[in-house]
């Protein structure tokens, strides 16, 4: 009879609990309530996408910051939408997504940053990506007023499906107009 901590049952019980949940599970969470170290279960993890992907199964392991989650396989994600017919997913305004791209490319950042490159109030688009858990305090600037610093979310990263940062595209190098029409713009 196999003890229910074996390893052989590891990856049944890491399903169970990501198949029950539903929503993104924190790794340390995971580790914890399966009692494995981090190291087993990242190699159990990486185990499991690869099986997935090999065998083209109908849903995927998703990695994305520190948390991890079963989801639908983009390839019969038409299936499935045939089928439920969901209500189409909110898309963010244009002034969120500036709003978003400042905060994901410069945090953490203060409202008041966020504000001086958009150059306009942020205030809605703000509060808006906040309820859409996309961005999140992450601490109080060191400055007159303590202001709050924001930061992206697991929740950013999933949505725009990266598992890190580091994967966000590099920022786009000014033109050479506009470094010649600023370095002359103070001369007269």
């Amino acid at each position: 009879m196999n003890d229910a901590n074996s390893e052989g049952c590891l990856r049944g019980r890491i399903e169970a609990i990501l198949f029950v949940t539903g929503e993104p599970v924190r790794v340390d969470d995971l580790a914890r309530a399966l009692n494995v170290t981090n190291a087993q279960l990242d190699a159990e993890l990486a185990s499991l996408k690869d099986e997935y992907d090999f065998g083209q199964r109908g849903f995927s392991l998703k990695r994305f910051g520190q948390h991890v989650q079963l989801a639908t396989r983009a390839l019969y994600s038409a299936d499935v939408v045939r089928l439920l017919q969901p209500v189409q997913k909110q898309s963010l305004t244009q002034a969120a997504m500036e709003t978003l791209a400042v905060v994901a490319y410069r945090q953490p950042v203060t409202r008041a940053e966020v504000e001086q490159i958009r150059g306009v109030k942020c205030d809605y688009s703000l509060a808006s990506l906040m309820n859409k858990q996309m961005i999140q305090e992450v601490g109080r600037k060191d400055t007159l007023g303590r202001p709050i610093l924001y930061g992206t979310t697991d929740a950013f990263l999933d949505h725009f499906g990266i598992a890190s940062l580091d994967e966000l595209p590099p920022m786009p190098e000014p033109a050479a107009d506009e470094n010649e029409a600023e370095s002359t713009a103070g001369e007269t």
